[in-house]
C-alpha cells in the first residue's frame, strides 16, 4: 500500500509503519531470568499477549534507517511515536527535517512543513487488513494472527536480548514476516526490522519507551495550517 512520494523516494511507512507500531505495542513483563538458553517460547508470546491487552497508550524515541534498494541509499531518520488506543497514532520526525504522519479513528495525514503539503486519505483504508484493525482496537490475539518462532541460526543478540521473528497467518501479499528484539531485562521491544513489496529494508531502534502515561486523544487530530496544499488520496 503505497500511498506518499517523497522527492524521488517512495514513502514507505503507511504500507510498513502499521508493522513497526504493532512490533513496538509488544511489551512484555519479565517472565524469567535470563540464562543463555532462552526461556519456552509460548512464554514469551503469553507475557506479549498479556501486556499488550493492558497498554492503553505508549511514546518512545526512534531511530530509523531505511535501505532504498533501486538506488542503494541509506537514509537515516529521528524522532518520537506515539499511540493511543483505539487506532491513534503520531510519528514526528525531527531529524534530518520535519515532517509528521497522523493517524485517527477518521483521517490519515501525512504534512511535509519544508514542502507546505499534505497528504490525506480515510483511515479505513489504512486499516484494511483485520488483523491490524483487531490489534489496532485491542482485540487482537497474538497466536492467532501469527506464527512467532525464535530467529535462526542466533535467538539471542550479543546482549542476550531475545530475536524473534513474527509470520502473519493471513496471506496478503504487503504482510511480510518481521523481527524484532526483546530487552532480557524489562522485556521491552529495542528494535524492529522488516522489508516492503519493492525490497527496500527498514530497521527501527526504540528507546526512552513509557506506556500508560495518560497520552491526550487531542494530540492525534490535525488541522494543516494555512497555505498548505492538501492531496486527497485515493
Amino acid at each position: 500500500m503505497k500511498l506518499f512520494l517523497e522527492g524521488n523516494k517512495q514513502f514507505i511507512i503507511i504500507e510498513a509503519g502499521i508493522w513497526i507500531f504493532v512490533a513496538l505495542f509488544y511489551t512484555v513483563t519479565p517472565s524469567a531470568a535470563f540464562a543463555t538458553t532462552p526461556v519456552p517460547i509460548d512464554e514469551v508470546v503469553t507475557a506479549l499477549q498479556q501486556t499488550y491487552e493492558k497498554t492503553q497508550d505508549f511514546r518512545a524515541s526512534f531511530i530509523q534507517e531505511t535501505t532504498i534498494k533501486s538506488i542503494k541509499k541509506i537514509d537515516i531518520e529521528e524522532g518520537t511515536v506515539f499511540f493511543k488506543n483505539p487506532k491513534n497514532i503520531l510519528w514526528n520526525y525531527s531529524k534530518p527535517k520535519a515532517k509528521k504522519m497522523v493517524i485517527n479513528p477518521r483521517k490519515t495525514w501525512l504534512y511535509l512543513p519544508q514542502e507546505k503539503v499534505a497528504y490525506t486519505q480515510e483511515a479505513d483504508y489504512t486499516f484494511k487488513s483485520s488483523i491490524l484493525v483487531k490489534f489496532l482496537s485491542g482485540l487482537g490475539k497474538l497466536k492467532n494472527d501469527f506464527t512467532i518462532k525464535y530467529a535462526e541460526p542466533k535467538a539471542l543478540d550479543k546482549q542476550g536480548n531475545y530475536l524473534l521473528v513474527l509470520t502473519p497467518l493471513e496471506k496478503i501479499p504487503s504482510l511480510n514476516p518481521f523481527s524484532i528484539t526483546v530487552d532480557k531485562s524489562d522485556f521491552l521491544i529495542l528494535q524492529v526490522s522488516f522489508e516492503d513489496t519493492m525490497g527496500n529494508s527498514t530497521v527501527l531502534k526504540f528507546s526512552n519507551i513509557s506506556t500508560n502515561t495518560g497520552l491526550s486523544e487531542k494530540m492525534f487530530q490535525f488541522k494543516p495550517p494555512a497555505g498548505v496544499s492538501i492531496f486527497n488520496m485515493p
